[in-house]
């Protein structure tokens, strides 16, 4: 019998990460689940119903003691992952602009989970990725694009995810020459609760957006280019650095 494929997922409290580990497991993989709602409900009863696949454990990247005790656990159970998915991120203020009183201390915590994390998390995995599927897939996001930069405010966010950009880029250069590839994916406007209550202002449900997710890494998981690709999730479009 083949061995079950292994995935870990970070946020994945509620939203578009507790949707890619139901369909992560739906699709047989034993899943690795970080979030930092201690006891959380929806996990519990997807453990129900997926005996033996799924292990939910408390994860806040922002600290260097919880990422290692997470990855000190998923190393306990397995020494391959065939897939990481790093998509803990906060959103921060999205008001005020360079003329406005900011508040300093919002921006580096976002930029602490939403780009640090995903490095955090990457740097003591890298052994079991590279020993299984050597896929990294870092959620990030049109506004890291500098291109494509139109906002006026947005600082923590916009800053944190250009910068979880070149540190994927940095990731890849890598792990690229032993056949490693980091693959960025912008999950478009997705109904959430990034800022503490649900907003409904998006295109896509947190199911719909998971499913985009995993149908682009399917298409592009095989393919390793110079740098990381950095596409749409829902079009499959390549965006500007």
């Amino acid at each position: 019998m083949a061995a079950k494929r292994t995935a870990c997922v970070s946020g994945t409290d509620r939203g578009i990460g507790l949707e890619l580990v139901k369909r992560l497991l739906q699709e047989g993989y034993i899943v690795f689940a970080g979030g930092i709602t201690k006891d959380n409900e929806s996990l519990s009863q997807l453990a129900e119903q997926f005996p033996g696949q799924l292990h939910a454990s408390l994860l806040d990247v922002s600290r260097d003691v919880s990422v290692k005790e997470f990855a000190d656990f998923i190393q306990s159970k397995t020494d391959k992952l065939d897939l990481l998915i790093n998509n803990a991120a906060i959103l921060g203020d999205t008001k005020q602009t360079v003329e406005d009183s900011i508040d300093f201390d919002d921006i580096q915590r976002v930029y602490n989970v939403t780009a640090v994390g995903a490095i955090r998390l990457s740097n003591l995995l890298i052994q079991p990725v590279m020993n299984g599927g050597k896929l990294i897939v870092n959620i990030s996001s049109e506004a890291g694009s500098i291109q494509n930069s139109h906002r006026e405010a947005w600082f923590g966010y916009c800053m944190a995810k250009a910068a979880l950009n070149m540190g994927s880029s940095i990731i890849h250069n890598k792990i690229r020459k032993q056949g490693g590839r980091v693959l960025l994916l912008h999950p478009g406007w997705v109904k959430t609760y990034m800022q503490g209550v649900w907003n409904d202002q998006g295109t896509y449900t947190p199911e719909e957006a998971a499913a985009n997710i995993l149908h682009r890494i399917a298409e592009f998981k095989d393919q390793i280019r110079e740098q990381p690709i950095y596409i749409e999730a829902d079009t499959g479009k390549e965006l500007p650095w």
